[in-house]
């Protein structure tokens, strides 16, 4: 016999012994291991197509304001998430713009909030009594409702809801605070 061979055959064989002894102990190590949880992808934005957009208009009333929670209702068929303030803009019977756009409320922190399937979530929205603005600077008029955009979306909604707004650009009659649950 070679001794290259008998060397070889002696090597395999404390090799064959080796993983005889420590794999039990590896296997079994593993498993008394914690699991480690893997972490599941975020879910997609949700985009204005598969949202419903509307006005819960029983509105709080307070200091010459009335609250009214702006709805965003998940139908798109999968988890999405909205994180910010929606952009909103008072508008006419026509479609066209009145006044400033709505400002952002910077009194609570936004924060990304996931929608389920069928989920509602929801925006504050603050809409001052332009009767308290004077009507020179005011220009007051009847809107016909909201133009809303979603959080980091290009497009919107219209959500019709009449209520005095004004038509001059500068006062600021709408607040909005971030989306939320």
């Amino acid at each position: 016999m070679n001794i290259t061979t008998r060397t070889g055959r002696r090597l395999a064989a404390v090799i064959a012994g080796c993983c005889a002894i420590l794999l039990p102990g590896v296997a079994l190590a593993a498993s008394a291991a914690p699991a480690q949880s893997v972490p599941h992808a975020t879910a997609p934005g949700c985009e204005t197509p598969g949202l419903v957009i509307w006005l819960d208009t029983n509105g709080n009333g307070a200091a010459g304001s009335i609250f009214y929670n702006l709805e965003f209702t998940n139908l798109s068929g999968h988890t999405c998430t909205l994180n910010g303030f929606p952009f909103i803009n008072a508008v006419s019977l026509t479609g066209g713009l009145l006044g400033h756009r709505a400002a952002a409320d910077h009194t609570t922190i936004p924060h990304t909030v996931t929608v389920d399937q069928g989920q509602t979530v929801k925006a504050v929205l603050q809409i001052a009594d332009v009767g308290n603005i004077p009507p020179a600077t005011c220009k007051p008029v009847t809107a016909a409702g909201l133009r809303v955009f979603p959080p980091n979306q290009t497009r919107a909604k219209v959500v019709p809801f009449p209520f005095g707004a004004c038509s001059a650009s500068g006062p600021v009659f709408l607040q909005v605070q971030p989306v939320t649950k």
